[in-house]
């Protein structure tokens, strides 16, 4: 800053739309149709799944299609305008295209008839009537035999062979594997088909399956309610749940089916799933331009298992890609490279720019050091976040700073300790709460003190107030003790004034890191580093011995585990900060350019040419000058104003875009439900259950990270959550102000 072999038990939660990779193809070994074509029924092959719309879904690769022509057509290889399964027996295969053309050609028949028949209507009347005759004969025996195959190829039969209705699973035959493999991808032809379908279904549609749909909607909403908030299907045969539905729509006109346990287990998570891996697919295919970070997000949990979680971040939005229990490793820095490998793999390592680790701990250190030897243009970088939030354990370690925040502690649990303080204290502030928890716990100390300093006043009237005079607590040795600091010890305020100095930077930074600032912070956090320590001198009136000490903390944070080459390639090409009257090239920025250049680009041509459009850059020639470009440098995010403006330097515009593309903070700010993975990983489930609470993890978790908070204003106070009431900061109070409080109240 300026101034092992054993590989994890693990599941792969980026789903692909045909499972080839992990499910067995099943047993085809007998190719002899003898031997089967007794047996061959269409309906044997597909199940409709939507009576309504006749859809029906393949046995084999799990294709959706209209009515079971096509899936006649998809089985047999037959025409272009249906997908061909890839995984149908080669004998059924051929006997679907076989009696598929069979029937064609007696189509073909009919309609050289009728043409037949117009043909000739100048012959005799003699031979135009017999013929007439006989003709009209022919075709209502050719019109029946086509209808009768039409019915049994399209619609289901009331009577006869049963329509088995059962829930929608997308291989029901095949066989489950322990890790489930899932790719965002879809083939082309496969999209247009289903636009195609879609418009015919459109247009068919009466004012009965309208409703019908809309029905459906409702049903689908409520369904992703159960799905993102993890509520188990079960709840929905609860008579309660049906008598909320019923109240809430009680006095109106709207009438809905809802959804039952089976219809949440069945076709609405499928068609949940499906969703979420178009919104995937689409967001995977812009890591090509802007590059991708992918995000660690470690813990050990209650049962002592080591858990990860795996975020991709983009501009384009952050996507859970996969989770994995590293416990049963032997050897965790072996394990985690072979876990990581993969990732960067399956994602592509031309679209990874950098890994953001959780944790500074040695081995992630070692981890990180031979990931980078094996991929040299993938940086390895530790969370900002996480950084930021060990320099405030450090502060909380000094001297008066430790002391100050042992005073606010036993404000907070005294007050909280005791219900009728508890309500005085809210009567008086209005219904604020001091305390507060964060997913960081070192922000914790220093923002409950934030609170407590923001309420001084109103507290400072609570404990002179004659409803605290007159209470039993007031005369405790906990109670004089509180109210001594809050109402009569001037020094307390005095020292968590000057303490908030160095801390509020701190937090306000990390509130712009995390998403106060939409734009990609990577090109920003060497300034907002400096403009901390600014502030903390500014706040200090200058005075090196009160901001030396965090200045020091701070730096030895910086030096050591946060600054990265590519934090100060990101600040070089950042044009807000390099067009700026205050901005110098020092060394260390342009070391670290340098270094980020070299292990991103390898052909020495390329190193020639982003050579030359550095000096076009640094000296604004060109579009660089361009009167737009100047008033859009601050305005617009970094990496927005290459891709408008740094068009005329190709090589140098396409190394910045991705590099000003990322962010510089890890998954923790994303607030994944730990639970949610720690259940996935429970062992002793069949193949179906895991593969179902495989497809609701990766649901569950996309969707948190979709409905993300798009307004600056959202983004308020990001990284609290509900607080523990068992917390150091609001434990139980002393035995003897228990007792005060049991014989008299406030």
């Amino acid at each position: 800053m300026r101034n092992s072999s054993d590989k994890p038990d693990e599941h792969r939660e980026v789903p692909q739309l045909i499972q080839s990779s992990t499910s067995k193809k099943r047993d085809s070994s007998s190719d002899d149709p003898a031997l089967h074509e007794a047996s061959i029924d269409i309906k044997d092959h597909g199940i409709l799944f939507d009576k309504k719309k006749y859809r029906v879904r393949c046995n084999y690769c799990g294709k959706e299609m209209r009515g079971y022509s096509r899936l006649k057509q998809h089985l047999g290889g037959i025409g272009t305008d249906v997908t061909h399964c890839e995984e149908v027996p080669k004998y059924i295969k051929v006997y679907m295209r076989n009696n598929y053309q069979k029937k064609s050609k007696v189509g073909h028949s009919d309609s050289s008839q009728k043409k037949s028949k117009v043909g000739h209507s100048d012959s005799s009347q003699k031979k135009s009537k017999v013929r007439h005759s006989d003709n009209s004969q022919k075709k209502r025996k050719v019109c029946h035999s086509h209808k009768s195959h039409s019915s049994s190829d399209d619609f289901p039969e009331k009577n006869g062979i049963h329509v088995e209705p059962g829930q929608p699973t997308i291989l029901k035959k095949r066989k489950h594997s322990a890790i489930i493999e899932y790719s965002g991808f879809e083939q082309e032809d496969e999209r247009l088909q289903d636009l195609h379908h879609s418009k015919i279904s459109n247009k068919m549609m009466n004012e009965e399956e309208a409703v019908d749909d809309s029905s459906r909607q409702t049903q689908t909403c409520i369904g992703r309610f159960f799905i993102e908030n993890g509520i188990a299907f079960s709840a929905a045969n609860s008579s309660t749940f049906r008598k909320m539905t019923i109240a809430l729509t009680e006095g109106g006109s709207t009438a809905y089916k809802v959804p039952s346990c089976d219809d949440l287990k069945g076709w609405i998570l499928e068609e949940e799933l499906k969703a979420m891996r178009e919104h995937v697919r689409k967001v995977m295919c812009s890591w090509g331009s802007t590059g991708c970070s992918i995000l660690l997000d470690g813990w050990t949990d209650e049962k002592g298992r080591n858990m990860i979680n795996f975020v991709v971040d983009s501009p384009q939005g952050p996507i859970f890609m996969k989770s994995a229990d590293c416990s049963d490793s032997i050897g965790y820095i072996d394990a985690m490279i072979t876990l990581l490998s993969g990732v960067i793999e399956e994602i592509g390592v031309q679209n990874v720019v950098q890994i953001i680790t959780y944790t500074t701990a040695d081995s992630m250190k070692a981890v990180g050091k031979q990931i980078t030897e094996k991929y040299k243009s993938v940086f390895w970088t530790v969370c900002a976040s996480h950084c930021i939030g060990l320099m405030l354990e450090k502060i909380e370690t000094l001297g008066t700073e430790s002391r100050v925040l042992s005073k606010a502690k036993a404000i907070t649990k005294f007050i909280y300790s005791h219900e009728t303080v508890l309500k005085l204290m809210r009567k008086h502030t209005g219904g604020f709460d001091l305390v507060s928890s964060s997913r960081i716990r070192s922000m914790m100390p220093f923002l409950i003190l934030e609170r407590i300093e923001s309420q001084k006043k109103k507290l400072s009237k609570m404990f002179t107030s004659p409803e605290w005079e007159d209470s039993t607590l007031a005369s405790t040795a906990d109670g004089r003790t509180v109210a001594d600091l809050v109402a009569g010890e001037t020094s307390f305020w005095s020292e968590t004034e000057m303490l908030l100095k160095a801390c509020v930077p701190l937090l306000r930074a990390l509130d712009l890191l995390n998403g106060e600032d939409s734009r990609p912070q990577l090109g920003y956090i060497y300034e907002t580093m400096d403009q901390v320590k600014e502030t903390i001198k500014r706040k200090y009136k200058g005075r090196k011995t009160e901001y030396r000490p965090f200045w020091r903390v701070i730096d030895g944070i910086w030096d050591n585990l946060l600054h990265s080459p590519i934090h100060a390639a990101g600040c070089y090409l950042n044009p807000g900060l390099f067009y700026s009257d205050d901005f110098s090239t020092d060394d260390e920025v342009k070391k670290g350019l340098w270094c980020c250049i070299g292990r991103v680009v390898e052909d020495e041509r390329e190193l020639e040419l982003i050579a030359s459009q550095l000096k076009k850059y640094k000296k604004a020639r060109g579009a660089f000058g361009d009167e737009d470009a100047v008033d859009q440098r601050r305005r617009l995010a970094p990496a927005k104003w290459w891709s408008l403006y740094g068009g005329e330097c190709p090589e140098l515009q396409r190394l910045a875009v991705r590099i000003l593309s990322q962010t510089c903070t890890g998954a923790l700010r994303y607030g994944l439900k730990r639970s949610l993975t720690e259940e996935l990983h429970v062992k002793g489930r069949n193949g179906v259950d895991q593969k179902r609470w495989t497809e609701l993890t990766f649901i569950r978790h996309n969707l948190r990270l979709q409905n993300l908070p798009v307004t600056k204003a959202n983004y308020t106070d990001i990284f609290l959550e509900p607080i523990d009431p068992m917390d150091e900061w609001i434990g139980g109070g002393s035995m003897e102000g228990k007792a005060a409080e049991q014989n008299g109240n406030v």
